[in-house]
């Protein structure tokens, strides 16, 4: 499929994949929901495991986001075999970089975790929560690639499919595994862990059965071109390495952040988890944008249109930022309504206000730097989007130590650091969009 630059194909594309990642959103609030009426510790361990696992997937994001760029290309030029060539072998190099990631989880893990979290019994917690929930990892990195491909070939509506089954599984699961509803046992925090699980496993299921079934593999067997190509495996860790070096760093901050915040307090980290559960709803639209953007953008440039990029992030952009203005104007004026959601815990949600009006704004600057910054690593150009996301990421991480870990400043203050990360990443990755250096990139 060759892209056209209309809002008309944008949405056409970044529609379904909304649904996709709004599903498993969904998920992540009920989860937090749950584990909130429990206590403010099965939420902060649930906090502290899951930007860790965040940090694990972003390794498999990192590399599908390198392979759906070239992908896109494959598709752009109309190159069937080399689009099924690339796939087959991204099978095979996913299922060895998640058993390398789930060893060194439980070599790394408990080292960085003891030297980090204060309280013993959060850290004994944590990482015995992180152990059993790790082992969804395979299955997860395998639906992302899966995913990715059908983004390519513009059949991004079958991950509602995937994304809808996996997760009514998840929130059933949820319920009757934390609290030991309907004849489950009641397993608590580990509920919740062994639930994630079951859903990335049928998520998976579900989307190579849609592969098998759906006539695609007659025109893309990927199959027969299922072994080592060192070429083809080559090319995918020379686009995708820095992606994932820069999503390390990203998330890395990110849990830094967290870290921090367990020292401010119990309270402060509880709200912190429950604003990041926010920030995923409130970005579903721009992040479905910004796979948009990444995929169009390279399509255009295997056409041969590297001219009709900038028209193209104009459009995209413009459409992210109504969006955004929409849902940040709601979480701006009813801030207590959407805490109270989350928790019953008055001083929990006392805690969050000012920080959830500050989330609110920054999403605002959040919804243009995504999709600048996703038209960079559509353009094949990933060492480029590794500098700029160190260069944020080491703005950001100057920010929150001195204003939280030094100067121990209220929350609201720490969660500015949003304003810091994302106005690095639309100003340097705008300004390098704009020059037009990366016309001529070949992949």
């Amino acid at each position: 499929m060759q892209y056209q630059v209309s809002n008309r194909q944008i949405l056409k594309l970044a529609a379904p994949i909304s649904l996709s990642i709004l599903i498993p959103q969904v998920s992540f609030m009920a989860n937090a929901v749950f584990l909130g009426r429990l206590g403010k510790m099965e939420l902060v361990v649930n906090g502290l495991t899951s930007i860790f696992y965040l940090l694990l997937t972003y390794v498999g994001f990192g590399l599908s986001n390198g392979i759906l760029v070239l992908l896109s290309r494959r598709v752009g030029a109309r190159d069937i075999k080399g689009l099924c060539r690339t796939f087959a072998n991204s099978i095979l190099l996913s299922v060895a970089m998640a058993a390398c990631i789930i060893l060194l989880t439980i070599w790394l893990a408990p080292v960085l975790f003891i030297h980090t979290i204060h309280e013993e019994a959060i850290y004994f917690k944590t990482i015995d929560y992180l152990f059993l929930r790790m082992w969804g990892l395979p299955f997860l990195m395998l639906t992302q690639l899966v995913n990715v491909f059908f983004i390519s070939i513009g059949r991004s509506r079958y991950l509602i499919y995937g994304a809808l089954t996996a997760n009514l599984i998840n929130i059933f699961l949820d319920y009757a595994l934390i609290f030991g509803k309907l004849g489950f046992p009641s397993m608590g925090l580990k509920g919740a862990a062994v639930a994630s699980i079951i859903a990335e496993v049928v998520f998976c299921i579900v989307m190579y059965i849609l592969f098998f079934n759906r006539k695609n593999y007659r025109k893309y067997p990927v199959l027969q071109y299922l072994k080592f190509d060192w070429a083809i495996t080559r090319q995918m860790m020379k686009v995708s390495s820095p992606l994932i070096v820069q999503y390390l760093f990203g998330i890395g901050g990110w849990q830094l952040f967290y870290i921090y915040v367990e020292h401010l307090g119990v309270t402060q980290l509880a709200a912190s988890h429950i604003l990041r559960s926010v920030l995923g709803i409130v970005s579903i639209g721009t992040w479905a944008l910004a796979s948009t953007c990444n995929s169009m953008v390279s399509n255009l440039m295997g056409q041969g249109k590297p001219d009709m990029v900038i028209k193209l992030v104009r459009k995209i952009m413009t459409i992210s930022i109504l969006y955004t203005l929409c849902i940040s104007f709601f979480l701006f004026v009813f801030p207590h309504t959407f805490l109270r959601f989350y928790t019953d815990k008055p001083e929990i949600v006392s805690m969050g206000i000012l920080s959830l009006r500050v989330l609110a704004l920054s999403s605002l600057i959040m919804s243009l730097a995504t999709i600048c910054f996703n038209a960079v690593v559509g353009s094949g150009n990933t060492l480029v989007n590794l500098g700029i996301e160190l260069f944020c990421v080491a703005a950001y991480v100057v920010y929150v130590t001195i204003v939280i870990e030094k100067w121990r400043m209220p929350l609201h203050y720490g969660w500015a650091s949003e304003f810091v990360y994302w106005g690095c990443l639309l100003m340097v990755s705008g300004i390098y969009l704009w020059s037009g250096k990366w016309k001529n990139k070949v992949i």
